[in-house]
């Protein structure tokens, strides 16, 4: 449920109410059983909530936390209890589907600056959820369309780096696994293909080397080596130009070298269906790709459309053994 005090307990149980009747599936929200059941009274969904206690519980949506007692109602945004409960939240739902007795796990926003000062070694919940998992090989890819149902599918080669770290940090072992990740993704999605357009990491995606040289010494041997494996792929392009070209459809999916060079155009497109999905776990993970909202918290008005489309996207994928 993320942080309690954000809009991610009401976008969570707004888009169940919405998507809950639609099938059989059982839901299980990791979080504060008190203020999920006042909320939801609040918004007047009248979702029917129960308490998890054991495997057989036969309930449509469950209620389940691991902490031993409640949160207060009345906590502050930013407070060290809302951090806390959100990192025991995310945990338990990961190390369930670790254990299989969950099919996907969907987070709600949580908000970093919080957690961090409340004293946890965090730098984002991909990070968290891979070093959880075991594993260096994820990336994040972010998707969604725009209202002529044009799709972007942007995994990133670096995630949560300083701009002035990018250049250094970006290695041709992270653009091959972001390449190799974002085709086995088109084919999760049962796409009839899978052609990757990778992004320059400097303008005019360096212009030979007169403008950089990472695209000569770092992008195109990653490029090189993913089609010596067979994979449908092409660059580095200059970004400006190559996201138009994906929205149009001439590729199924793009890699971008740093946060923001993927995600502005993405969210520009597709801010209210934006799904981030880790790639590479071994368990499905989708969340929304906003944040916290703390501006618009408990006013009721937050829109649930990114979370709608993170579930639904977990389920797609669930039903197709992703």
């Amino acid at each position: 449920m993320g942080d309690m005090t954000g809009i991610g307990p009401e976008v969570v149980l707004k888009a169940l109410a919405v998507e809950a009747p639609r099938s059989e599936t059982r839901y299980l929200l990791i979080g504060d059983a008190n203020h999920t059941r006042s909320l939801n009274s609040k918004l007047g969904l009248n979702l029917s909530l129960q308490i998890y206690e054991a495997k057989n519980e036969t309930g449509r949506i469950l209620v389940c936390n691991p902490l031993p007692e409640s949160l207060p109602a009345d906590l502050p945004q930013g407070s060290r209890p809302v951090a806390h409960a959100a990192i025991a939240w995310l945990r338990e739902g990961a190390e369930r589907c670790l254990r299989h007795e969950l099919d996907a796990l969907v987070t709600a926003p949580v908000n970093k600056e919080v957690i961090v000062r409340a004293g946890h070694a965090f730098i984002g919940q991909t990070e968290f959820l891979s070093e959880l998992a075991g594993t260096e090989r994820t990336a994040m890819m972010l998707l969604g369309h725009d209202e002529r149902d044009r799709w972007l599918r942007v995994a990133l080669a670096t995630t949560h780096v300083p701009l002035k770290l990018v250049s250094e940090q970006l290695t041709r072992a992270k653009i091959e696994l972001a390449i190799d990740l974002a085709a086995q993704a088109c084919q999760d999605l049962g796409l009839p293909r899978a052609r990757i357009a990778v992004c320059g990491l400097n303008p005019h995606a360096g212009e030979g080397g007169k403008m950089g040289t990472e695209e000569q010494t770092t992008i195109g041997p990653a490029v090189l080596a993913a089609q010596s494996r067979n994979l449908d792929v092409i660059g580095p392009l200059s970004a400006d130009a190559l996201f138009y070209y994906a929205l149009k459809g001439d590729y199924d999916a793009v890699v971008a070298m740093y946060h923001d060079q993927g995600l502005v155009p993405l969210k520009m497109i597709g801010f209210e269906t934006g799904v981030n999905w880790t790639l590479g776990l071994p368990f499905i993970r989708t969340s929304p790709d906003h944040g916290t909202a703390y501006d618009i918290a408990g006013q009721g008005k937050a829109n649930p459309s990114s979370m709608l489309a993170a579930i639904r996207l977990a389920k797609q994928l669930a039903k197709k053994g992703g």
